[in-house]
């Protein structure tokens, strides 16, 4: 399908949904917002256009045809929530140009890779370290981790022909079903969990705290960190089971590193000062989205980034503007009473049903229709707030449907070889088949799903949080 087709489909859809009788409970501008909205979502699945690109249109529209006002539909670009994942991102690039990421995750290998799976979990394990600051799980498992993984995957004389299950294919689905888990950890280590906490906070009137998302998921998070490995271990087993000589390559790529320069020491400091500050939120009175400004400042003053470095920070500047978009849009419609009225509409569907079945069917779904998605945020866009409206009208506790969609939305990504940013990577590397790499996602999202559902639940209970 040509770009000019799928233009033509988002078009036509949109002009469609725009002229179609709507609920008398529903106002003529709510209902045009959302033949925008539906349009605009469409538009991230098909992509004609960069993510960027289609949200902005879409907000335009939305100005053009007075459906939102042109102070209203710039609003999001305000929000604090984009700036953080912002400033995030900015914070990444420090890793990356320190080689402080490269360091970390040589480093924990060092200690524990002498096996194919303790370097398995060598993986996942530094994916867990530089998550917290690093939004970007393409450049977490795509810029920093897949080279690492593809040298000692050589090492072990494993490449994509016919020795790639001697260990790279293993470490190669460890690497993936690794980010999918550490994305779904910390509220600034996937792009679109702010975005999940600004919607929770918008529809659901739950707050979602930078802290609160951490502890939220700390136990469920390092269990399936603990098991999802083994599991693909057993199930997906590499041929080489012991590698003596991994310890001696991470050690010989330290020695080539030397000592930590200038700037990687900076990184550390303001990236432990981060986790603090970020941490102590409600002592200190600083929010999230202060604490990473702080950091950025620092960078720039200590010469760790250069201004120059910021601007060609392409990758945050496209999600502010993408984010900023959508938050614009859906928050419109919130506004202006679409979502509530939609609610009370499927509240009807699920009515007599026990809020345990109506969440357990609507966390399916919503896992599983990711196979139509090749984007979190557009799926993220599409369903969450809607999802988890229905789920609170059949009496679900709202704290409850928040953090289950949410940790759900990054748990949904390894399904697919297309389900995430890093896939295309990694997948493309060669050392994983297509029929492989679903049959593995599947059993492992599901894997993921019992975790989070069953022993999160439990958490957030002991926690007080539902």
């Amino acid at each position: 399908m040509n770009k000019l087709t799928k233009s033509l489909i988002v078009i036509a859809v949109g002009v469609i949904i725009w002229f179609c009788p709507h609920p008398v409970e529903v106002a003529p501008n709510a209902w045009h917002l959302f033949a925008i909205v539906v349009a605009t979502i469409l538009g991230l699945i098909l992509q004609p256009l960069p993510i960027g690109a289609v949200a902005f249109i879409g907000v335009t529209i939305a100005i053009l045809t007075k459906t939102l006002s042109v102070k209203d539909a710039l609003a999001g670009f305000g929000n604090a929530t984009i700036w953080l994942i912002f400033c995030a991102f900015i914070l990444a690039r420090g890793f990356i140009k320190t080689g402080l990421g490269r360091r970390i995750a040589y480093k924990i290998i060092s200690f524990v890779g002498d096996s194919t799976l303790k370097i398995g979990y060598g993986i996942v394990l530094s994916d867990l370290v530089i998550s917290p600051a690093m939004p970007s799980s393409g450049a977490r498992a795509g810029g920093i981790l897949f080279p690492i993984v593809k040298g000692l995957s050589s090492a072990l004389g494993s490449e994509p022909d016919g020795s790639r299950k001697r260990a790279g294919a293993f470490f190669m689905q460890t690497l993936w079903q690794g980010n999918t888990i550490t994305n779904a950890m910390f509220l600034t280590s996937m792009a679109a969990n702010p975005l999940i906490a600004k919607f929770a906070a918008d529809t659901f009137h739950v707050e979602i705290s930078w802290t609160l998302w951490a502890l939220a998921s700390l136990l469920p998070g390092l269990v399936s960190i603990a098991l999802i490995p083994y599991l693909l271990y057993k199930i997906y087993p590499p041929e080489v089971k012991q590698y003596p000589e991994g310890k001696a390559i991470a050690k010989a790529e330290l020695e080539k590193m030397g000592d930590m320069s200038y700037g990687e020491k900076v990184v550390v400091g303001v990236f432990v000062g981060a986790l603090v500050l970020w941490a102590t939120g409600s002592l200190t009175g600083l929010n999230a989205t202060t604490v990473a400004l702080l950091a950025v400042c620092v960078f720039v003053v200590f010469e760790v980034l250069s201004w120059d470095d910021v601007l060609a920070e392409k990758g945050g500047w496209d999600t502010l503007v993408w984010m900023g978009s959508l938050i614009t849009l859906a928050g419109g419609l919130s506004k202006l009473g679409f979502v509530k009225w939609f609610a009370a509409y499927a509240a009807g569907a699920v009515g007599g049903i026990s809020w345990v079945v109506a969440l357990g069917i609507l966390l399916l779904i919503y896992v599983y229709t990711h196979y139509f998605f090749a984007s979190l945020t557009a799926h993220i866009t599409a369903m969450y707030a809607t999802f988890g409206a229905v789920a609170i009208a059949a009496n679900a506790p709202a704290m409850l449907v928040a953090l289950l969609l949410a940790f759900a939305s990054n748990l949904m990504m390894p399904i697919t070889h297309y389900g995430g940013a890093p896939a295309p990577i990694i997948f493309g590397a060669g050392y994983v088949t297509q029929n492989e790499w679903w049959r593995l996602g599947f059993i492992t999202t599901a894997a993921n799903l019992f975790i989070w559902a069953c022993v999160g639940s439990l958490w957030w209970k002991v926690l007080g949080l539902w």
